[in-house]
């Protein structure tokens, strides 16, 4: 266990922490949900009792939920388009029929956000004219943990505008005047934020809905990644599905990443091994045997006993705020079992101000480090690990070692056969990434039995071969398993391994990381790598790939 004083040391290091875009969310529907709040004399924050669905609110995780079957069937089929469009420009690659392709957005702060905006940028042919321009059109799913969630809820919560978009009118003046500062936090030209968020999370205490750090956390971010009033308050994670270019399935399907931990018997922080979590817009819950369950995201909050209303037909509405699912996902504060004094103080650590912020509310608590959820698994005999706790208590989706969201898309139930795995995390000490956290998934995969994972070598392997600095495909040589496109983080045209502790960027630094991260995307312009990538993303149709794809293979696959 860490003692009390180390904990909040640790904190404050970690946290001193070409078509035309589509219309973004300043858009009718989430300012008519945020005036209809305020009439009612409610913050649209604040979480509220709503007759139940007829549909059942809890079900085992033996195969992908109906709405997301629907979702992914039409929006492959214009994937699918997309992809043999882009094919069509690499060389002569057979378009008769199209891998199912995602793509993964890793933790690791705002150098993560920013340099996964870059790939994303470079890979969008609404916004680049690179060589990879269009493989974002071709995507069927996209997962983001922590700062991987920040920026994929950025572009989700805002109806999937472009980077550049996103970049001019929002992250620019908002990252150099970051809000997770405390300085920023409590100055003279914060107190409408401050006292905004005082009042969302007051509100949602007063509902009976216990409140944590993580609350005026993803408040804090909300205002410098979602627009809309009061920092996009009125965006939640269900509500991303009533959105037009989800309705018109123009986008990949979101899923969001988060840990477990047993703090009702003494878990401080999620171990290796801890229950993986997923969030969606039609469903939250995990695939990992304990819980193995699913239950409807737009209820969430709700008060279940083996899967059913403890009120007859009386659910919550409005817990899922978008925000507070990727400060969730982001959430690096769990350390110590132990309750962190509260601060108004400009000095103090961010997790000690935004306890001053909680504590606005309510007594501090241990459980005020955690995402806070009512069990919705709670007496469901399937899901034996937390069927007795009537709390779920969740963390950074990276914590345990598996900083790349990739646990979602090996599961038997998805059926994702290319995987662009974009690693930002920090495992250097120049803060750049080599190879641990694929490599624990890797692991954890062989111990769960989930057979889709390609072998990854050890981190010393991984150094010593360099994969760490260029892109490499995992898979080449075996049948069965996912094909992975690993493109890791490299300071191909800015100083991109910038410490996760950074939590202000000026412009410059900005416009640099995002720029970087098109380098990566096409590997810094090295000749022939759409061709290849190419090869990779239809590495399957072996018989039918061109001449050059074997020389593609031989240079970027791993071989044991």
């Amino acid at each position: 266990m860490i003692a009390t004083a180390s904990f909040i040391a640790c904190s404050c290091a970690l946290f001193t922490l070409a078509a035309p875009a589509p219309a973004p969310v300043t858009n009718s529907d989430v300012i008519a949900r945020a005036a209809l709040a305020a009439r009612a004399g409610l913050t649209p924050y604040q979480p509220v009792l709503t007759t139940c669905p007829t549909t059942p609110l809890v079900r085992p995780a033996t195969g992908i939920n109906s709405q997301e079957s629907s979702y992914i069937s039409l929006r492959r089929a214009k994937a699918g388009t997309a992809l043999a469009a882009w094919l069509k420009k690499q060389g002569n690659f057979t378009t008769a029929s199209q891998p199912v392709v995602g793509l993964t957005s890793s933790g690791g702060g705002y150098r993560s956000l920013l340099e996964s905006a870059g790939v994303v940028q470079a890979f969008d042919g609404r916004d680049s004219t690179s060589t990879v321009s269009g493989v974002y059109q071709a995507l069927t799913y996209h997962a983001g943990l922590s700062g991987g969630a920040w920026f994929l809820s950025s572009l989700s919560g805002n109806n999937w505008p472009t980077v550049s978009y996103l970049r001019d009118n929002l992250w620019e003046q908002a990252f150099q005047n970051s809000l997770l500062l405390p300085p920023n936090i409590l100055s003279a030209s914060a107190a409408t934020e401050y006292a905004l968020i005082t009042t969302d999370i007051g509100s949602k205490q007063a509902a009976n809905y216990d409140i944590s750090v993580v609350d005026p956390y993803g408040r804090l971010l909300s205002y410098q990644l979602l627009q809309g009033p009061d920092g996009g308050v009125a965006t939640y994670m269900s509500s991303l599905a009533t959105f037009s270019n989800f309705t018109n399935y123009n986008v990949p399907y979101t899923v969001v990443t988060a840990l477990g931990a047993l703090v009702s018997r003494g878990q401080c922080a999620p171990p290796i091994n801890a229950t993986q979590y997923e969030f969606g817009p039609y469903e939250f819950g995990s695939w990992d045997a304990g819980v193995s369950a699913f239950t409807q995201t737009k209820y969430l909050g709700s008060n279940l006993s083996n899967g059913k209303p403890v009120v007859p037909a009386v659910c919550t509405a409005q817990y899922d705020n978008l925000g507070y699912i990727f400060g969730t996902s982001s959430d690096v504060f769990p350390g110590a079992c132990e309750v962190v004094p509260a601060s108004n103080s400009s000095s103090a650590p961010l997790v000690q101000v935004l306890e001053g912020l909680v504590s606005t509310a309510k007594a501090p608590a241990v459980t005020d480090l955690y995402g806070l959820y009512k069990n919705p698994f709670y007496n469901y005999s399937r899901s034996s690990l937390v069927k007795n706790d009537q709390e779920l208590t969740l963390a950074d989706g990276g914590l345990a070692g598996q900083n790349n969201p990739i646990w979602p898309f090996i599961q038997p139930a998805r059926s994702i056969d290319v995987l662009i795995v974009n690693d930002n995390s920090a495992d250097t000490a120049a803060n750049l990434p080599n190879g641990t956290e694929i490599r624990q998934t890797y692991l954890n995969a062989q111990a769960a039995g989930l057979t889709k994972m390609p072998f990854i070598p050890d981190v010393a392997t991984f150094v010593s071969q360099g994969l760490n600095t260029r892109a490499t495909f995992f898979g080449c040589n075996q049948t069965g398993t996912t094909f992975i496109v690993f493109l890791p983080n490299v300071p191909y045209t800015y100083p991109s391994g910038q410490p996760t502790s950074k939590l202000q960027y000026s412009v410059a630094e900005t416009n640099g990381m995002i720029g970087n991260g098109n380098a990566i995307a096409t590997q810094n312009g090295t000749a022939g790598w759409s061709f290849c990538l190419a090869c990779a993303v239809k590495n399957k149709d072996t018989t039918k790939l061109p001449a050059g794809c074997n020389a593609c293979f031989s240079k970027y696959c791993y071989k044991r």
